[in-house]
């Protein structure tokens, strides 16, 4: 709840966590545990182990319209290292995703450094990433992606309560950024997609945070808002809204909503009309408008005398989309769908 939580310097607590969480919308189903576990050395390093699995059933619009359902495991790995050097943090982090088809590696490294008597943190970050895809069926095929990301970021307190932030990242992709299963439209004819071959992007984000009274009534306020673009003429605009309570001894709930909106790419088409070098109608790449609503609660066991805080949380969330230029041709009306995310999470710090 406090705005002040946002001091850099100071190593994460050692904690455990096991989250189950269940994704259900337009045809995809996702499940699966996560589990994480972190430690402290000397408190000047935190190290940390994450492991994550996603079975999922498929079933989506472009599956059901254009080959059959399916499903498949992708299972990922996270390790990460903190180090505290003075009034800074220094992270390290590598994660690896592994599918049938598919496979993710990044690294990243990120400096959160306080200044102004911690008044205002001041984050630099980068990742690099590289992919391998592949198409089940079909041996000889094989591509590669690669993806460069840069963070900076700026947190300022701006009273005991009052918390504000801005960020802006930038985003560089390069080699196969499509999909070898998706098929476009031209004059009423499936076709495979084209897409570039580099992609470029930006956004920023603003964030503020806000908490007043005491006790059984402390209540926190959170406002967010994202802008997106790139040079395939996609721009999206997210806001989103979010309040917590304490409605009970060792009670929070928390409720939000989030607005998203978004233009589509150069050269996405539902059904082209003419050839060009570019084509695809991958829906991501639509003009489409989502809406979600999200409800949290959280329990702590214990008390403050405890020796472990142990917390249960549970979290609902409902979104819908709604596409304005992307048609399920079985039906010649504009594609829209309902999804529901459900997360469980038992945590521990010691």
């Amino acid at each position: 709840l406090a705005a002040t939580q946002a001091a850099a310097a100071t190593l994460p607590e050692e904690r455990s966590e096991l989250l189950y969480h269940y994704y259900d919308g337009g045809g995809v189903r996702a499940q699966g545990p996560a589990l994480l576990v972190r430690k402290s050395i000397a408190d000047k390093v935190s190290l940390s182990a994450q492991y994550y699995v996603d079975a999922v059933s498929n079933a989506s619009i472009d599956v059901v319209t254009t080959a059959s359902p399916f499903k498949e495991t992708r299972n990922a790995y996270d390790f990460g290292a903190d180090w505290l050097v003075r009034d800074a943090l220094v992270s390290l982090a590598v994660s690896s995703s592994r599918e049938p088809d598919y496979t993710a590696n990044a690294v990243g490294v990120d400096v959160a450094h306080e200044v102004f008597g911690a008044m205002t943190t001041v984050t630099l970050g980068f990742t690099r990433g590289s992919d391998e895809v592949k198409k089940t069926g079909e041996p000889a095929f094989a591509d590669v992606a690669r993806h460069w990301q840069y963070r900076f970021g700026l947190t300022q307190i701006l009273t005991p309560r009052w918390l504000a932030s801005a960020n802006f990242e930038a985003i560089s992709d390069a080699g196969y950024l499509g999909s070898p299963y998706r098929a476009a439209r031209v004059f009423g004819a499936a076709v495979p997609e084209r897409v570039p071959r580099t992609r470029s992007s930006r956004a920023v984000k603003l964030r503020s945070l806000y908490d007043y009274g005491e006790g059984p009534v402390r209540t926190a306020l959170r406002a967010e808002y994202r802008y997106f673009w790139d040079n395939w003429d996609i721009k999206a605009h997210t806001a989103e809204f979010g309040a917590a309570r304490y409605v009970a001894p060792g009670w929070l709930a928390e409720a939000s909503v989030r607005f998203y909106s978004q233009d589509k790419a150069l050269f996405y088409s539902d059904n082209a009309l003419a050839e060009t070098l570019y084509v695809t109608r991958n829906r991501q790449l639509a003009t489409f408008k989502s809406t979600s609503f999200a409800a949290k609660a959280t329990y702590t066991f214990g008390g403050a005398a405890a020796r472990f805080d142990t917390k249960f949380t549970g979290v609902i969330e409902r979104k819908q989309f709604k596409f304005s230029d992307f048609t399920d041709v079985r039906t010649g009306a504009a594609y829209e769908h309902n999804a529901t995310v459900l997360q469980l999470l038992l945590s521990a710090t010691f």
